[in-house]
């Protein structure tokens, strides 16, 4: 498995539809060196700014989710 770390320099847009959220970004992505902690994993370096925008749009999405959900199940 390749790993990575991706550092996002620029969010250019952010949107949520049809469950799922994307992002136009600018980003540095560079190869990851293999170290010995157990599972390789992939990186993703966002700024706080954009993680909360993030956080913002999930919130909207599981909440958009929750209100088609049949009153019996909630």
């Amino acid at each position: 498995m390749k790993t990575y770390n991706i550092e996002v320099q620029r969010v250019k847009a952010m949107n949520n539809a049809n469950g799922l959220i994307r992002m136009q970004v600018d980003a540095l992505v560079q190869p990851s060196a293999a170290r010995d902690e157990g599972a390789p994993t992939t990186v993703l370096s966002i700024s706080e700014g954009d993680a909360r925008t993030l956080l913002l749009l999930l919130k909207a999405q599981i909440a958009e989710f929750d209100s088609r959900k049949a009153k019996s199940r909630r």
